[in-house]
């Protein structure tokens, strides 16, 4: 019954969408407060699971929950809604399951530019905030040049696009690995660490910093649920029934690529979740864009929490690397699954 209510031929009605937003919330703010309780403990101890009294307590456990962990777990979950956000905005405007973050170039151009910043001092100088703000700028000028390269007239063909991305991947790519290559050990040591995707040394301020621009990408992909809808079907159709193809496509670009700017400056490039969680999910609870889209950005946020958990109980793994570890295999998972039962893609 329960599987029926949320399956992905069911009507979207109003208690159907307070159902899936509610159980993907709760789960989401429960992994949030517990996962600071597990985790490594001080330097030459083992695993530690801290009681559930340290959240309200006065001891060195309160303290390293609410000083250490908790701002960790806050940046995890705003960088999975960030990226989950982002990925299920790209796939639903290109009509394409494999556009994310990644393979349009976005995460690629965001760390180009923050390895230029550690590369040129911004990190010692301006600390965290400086290279943040150079991911951010590398995002945007990534969408634009991307943009730019696809366009033709005034269409924008999905697979056009695709290439075009790709190809600014790989040229980033390579560039970030030159400027490694002309860097000092200290400086190749700082980039490399950065690019494994790491929420080792997040703090309330760094949370604070990237919450206004997740918050505000964020709001423009839940209001524009319905226009996304209609542009899954192609820009014929969304012409059809009144929506401006051009402006979505803009306003969903300009929002996914100030989301994934936002994420990189906090955790450095994360890969998978904006390919997995959109995936996952438009299986369950269907292709309808207005409980997809928040669906995917609260599964996200408990994904990446869940992700930086295992990565602190091995000994403070990047939790970059536990993302591809754990999300090739479970990708080809859900390709077999969706291609047995036709429900990967579906619009």
């Amino acid at each position: 019954m329960i599987a029926s209510f949320l399956g992905a031929r069911a009507r979207l009605t109003p208690a159907r969408l307070s159902v899936v937003l509610l159980a993907c919330a709760a789960g989401c703010v429960l992994i949030t407060l517990l996962s600071p309780l597990v985790g490594a403990g001080l330097p030459g101890q083992g695993l530690e699971v801290m009681s559930p009294a340290a959240i309200w307590g006065d001891d060195l456990d309160a303290t390293i929950y609410w000083q250490v962990r908790l701002p960790r777990a806050l940046a995890a979950l705003l960088c999975g809604a960030a990226l989950a956000g982002a990925g299920c905005a790209f796939q639903a405007v290109l009509r394409n399951p494999l556009a994310e973050p990644f393979t349009l170039g976005v995460s690629s151009g965001a760390s180009l530019a923050a390895v230029l910043a550690i590369r040129l001092g911004a990190g010692t100088y301006l600390g965290g905030a400086g290279v943040g703000a150079a991911a951010v700028a590398g995002a945007v000028g990534a969408v634009v040049l991307v943009w730019r390269l696809a366009r033709v007239g005034d269409a924008l063909p999905p697979a056009t696009l695709i290439l075009a991305g790709v190809t600014v991947s790989m040229f980033c790519s390579a560039a970030s690995l030159a400027v490694q290559y002309t860097s000092s050990f200290a400086d190749v040591s700082r980039m490399l660490r950065w690019m494994m995707g790491g929420l080792e040394w997040t703090t309330y301020a760094s949370v604070l910093r990237a919450a206004p621009a997740i918050a505000l990408g964020a709001l423009v992909l839940l209001a524009s649920g319905r226009a996304l809808n209609a542009m899954a079907a192609g820009p014929e159709a969304a012409a059809s029934v009144g929506v401006d193809a051009g402006r979505t496509q803009t306003l969903a670009f300009a929002a996914a690529s100030l989301l994934v700017g936002a994420s990189i400056a906090v955790a450095g490039p994360v890969g998978f979740v904006g390919l997995i969680v959109p995936h996952a999910l438009r299986a369950l609870v269907g292709p309808d864009h207005r409980v997809l889209v928040p669906a995917s950005m609260l599964c996200g946020a408990a994904l990446v929490v869940a992700c930086d958990t295992l990565a602190r109980m091995l000994g403070q793994w990047p939790v970059g690397i536990i993302t591809a570890l754990g999300g090739g295999p479970f990708f080809l998972l859900l390709l077999v699954r969706g291609k047995r039962h036709a429900d990967l893609w579906r619009s």
